[in-house]
């Protein structure tokens, strides 16, 4: 990848936390007034949020696909938010726990449901270490394939990240594209899901919770490099 298309990236996704921001200042609204509004306003604000997260994914497979490489170490993040990375992104199980952590009050259907997809997505989260793993230890030691396996993440050296991962197959990066690909698939699966299982005003509860975990984390990650003198 160019350091054009990076840098056209992060300019989108400074662009996407504006408009994240704006949204949620509109879910705290509605979340205040809910009762207030009417249903079909509340469900074209969730739609919107949807789509805008929408947005992130497509432009995020772009990357990955002209340098799969970047996105397990990407340049536009503090090294906090690096820190979460799993296979790409976010771990789609976190999901289950801004819903504990957002709503008190669930109902026993509502808490089976959930319990049950939330073993569903475990079981793929494993199946997708277990084939990054598998890819990785073509090239990484031994240690580091147990990181992938655990943790979802891989560490190449700055060297093989500097070479776009040209001194390995091509296959290896397709297949890499790939897991990435499924893993995308299974957030916005688990998601999507998730959303079926909560009520419209859970759902904004729920979106509120998302956005604000985000942007604070983003925050701190760059007050964090701040200290560390821009070393992220």
């Amino acid at each position: 990848m160019t350091d054009a298309n990076a840098d056209s990236f992060e300019a989108f996704l400074q662009g996407w936390r504006v408009r994240q921001r704006g949204y949620l200042d509109e879910l705290l609204s509605a979340q205040q007034h809910y009762h207030e509004l009417q249903d079909d306003d509340v469900k074209q604000l969730i739609n919107r949020v949807v789509c805008h997260y929408g947005q992130y994914f497509e432009e995020k497979s772009k990357i990955a696909h002209q340098n799969v490489l970047l996105v397990f170490s990407p340049p536009w993040f503090s090294s906090l938010e690096r820190t979460f990375l799993w296979v790409g992104g976010f771990k789609p199980g976190v999901a289950f726990q801004v819903v504990n952590a957002a709503l008190e009050v669930l109902s026993e259907e509502q808490k089976e449901r959930l319990s049950l997809l939330n073993q569903e997505t475990k079981v793929k989260e494993r199946a997708l270490n277990d084939e990054l793993a598998k890819l990785h230890e073509s090239v990484a030691a031994p240690p580091l394939v147990d990181m992938a396996r655990s943790h979802g993440r891989v560490c190449f050296s700055r060297s093989f990240m500097a070479e776009g991962g040209s001194s390995v197959p091509s296959t290896f990066r397709e297949t890499l594209e790939n897991l990435v690909a499924n893993a995308d698939a299974l957030r916005t699966n688990t998601s999507l899901k998730i959303f079926q299982i909560l009520r419209p005003s859970q759902l904004v509860s729920f979106l509120v919770a998302v956005a604000e975990l985000q942007i604070r984390i983003g925050s701190w990650g760059l007050d964090k490099d701040a200290l560390n003198g821009g070393q992220g």
